[in-house]
């Protein structure tokens, strides 16, 4: 058998994340997980990732319908969603900082407060016990109340029952039992490895220890198993060298399989996109540094705010800077080559995208 080519992963890798479009839950069970982001440019990223996978998808849907499906806001590797019983390994989350005496007792009030009332706002936690202001991570001023319940909510004391306009709208979480020995913290971990594997695959090996040092975060009780959940994965997973980069996937997919075809589409997505979130990946699949630059001063940015990178069929010739300004949407773009391609076929995908977006938008 011929050795793996990169343009055979690179295949196999855009096939198996942007599948056929299927229906919200099965979308979403076969990504594994949803990252999250709240900037609105010109969705959210979860919407964003969610309407190349989901048939008749519009902005919001996702938070219109999460009260009635088994899905879970949390962290994993970063702020997201994922399916229940995937989130319930994560849990009884530990906490590297200990709670003083005073802040539990806040918290036990608090709770009481939202089992009484079956779920709370933040405004309304607020109003109710006026813990003040605290500083937030950007220098700035935020509700105490809203600090203690995004803390709450992440010791798994807490879950997100529903948003209101965007917000999140809290109830009781029932408690879950700890693992009961060791075998069982390893199963919760190759679980939670393969979940990280099923939605990033396939991996350079870099890329998955750079998300099982992520996965800290969302298992911080579990740090000092990362490393053997790793060696199990070596042995578990498919895999094979390509240029001197070794590269892992589910065992039993066949990155060869003629089944893998890049379809001819054109297609912006999110930063935050299984397709592009790696950006060790990105680099040796399209031979150019793509970077998020929201947080980057602007004078600095190179792409812009919020750029989408602009994929044609089997490569990510650029980018783009979407907005919705009154009611009609307003699109930049930006080209790896410094123009468009020539090809009647991509203007016409191109043209097709941006309505597919408007619709998605509900905009003109």
């Amino acid at each position: 058998m011929s050795p793996l080519t990169l343009d055979q992963l690179r295949r196999y890798a855009l096939a198996r994340s942007l599948f056929k479009p299927t229906t919200l839950m099965r979308a979403i069970e076969r990504v594994g997980f949803v990252q999250a982001d709240p900037i609105r440019a010109p969705a959210r990223a979860q919407d964003l990732s969610l309407r190349h996978r989901v048939i008749g998808y519009r902005a919001g849907d996702l938070e219109r319908r999460y009260p009635r499906l088994p899905l879970e806001e949390d962290f994993f590797v970063n702020y997201g969603f994922l399916h229940r019983t995937h989130q319930a390994l994560m849990h009884p989350r530990i906490a590297r900082e200990d709670w003083t005496a005073a802040r539990r007792r806040q918290a036990q009030a608090v709770l009481a407060f939202v089992a009484e009332r079956g779920s709370a706002h933040p405004r309304e936690v607020d109003a109710h016990f006026a813990h003040g202001k605290v500083v937030n991570w950007f220098g700035g001023s935020s509700n105490a109340s809203t600090r203690l319940l995004d803390d709450m909510h992440y010791r798994g004391l807490l879950r997100v029952a529903r948003r209101h306009n965007g917000t999140r709208v809290y109830a009781v979480r029932a408690p879950l039992p700890a693992p009961a020995d060791p075998d069982a913290v390893a199963f919760r971990m190759d679980a939670l490895l393969d979940l990280l594997v099923r939605t990033y695959a396939p991996l350079p090996e870099a890329s998955l220890r750079q998300l099982m040092a992520y996965l800290a975060r969302g298992v911080p009780q579990w740090r000092d198993a990362r490393s053997a959940a790793l060696d199990r994965a070596r042995a578990r997973l498919d895999g094979a060298r390509i240029d001197g980069v070794d590269w892992l996937w589910p065992a039993g997919e066949t990155p060869r399989s003629r089944r893998w075809r890049a379809d001819a589409a054109v297609r912006l997505l999110t930063p935050f996109d299984p397709v592009v979130w790696d950006r060790r990946r990105f680099e040796l699949f399209w031979g150019w540094r793509y970077r998020f630059e929201a947080y980057t001063p602007a004078p600095e940015r190179r792409l812009g705010y919020y750029a989408l990178p602009l994929l044609w069929s089997e490569r990510v010739i650029g980018w783009g800077n979407l907005a919705v300004v009154d009611g009609a949407l307003s699109v930049e773009l930006g080209y790896v080559e410094g123009r468009p391609p020539r090809d009647p076929v991509f203007a016409e995908g191109l043209a097709q995208e941006l309505d597919r977006m408007r619709l998605f938008l509900g905009s003109k």
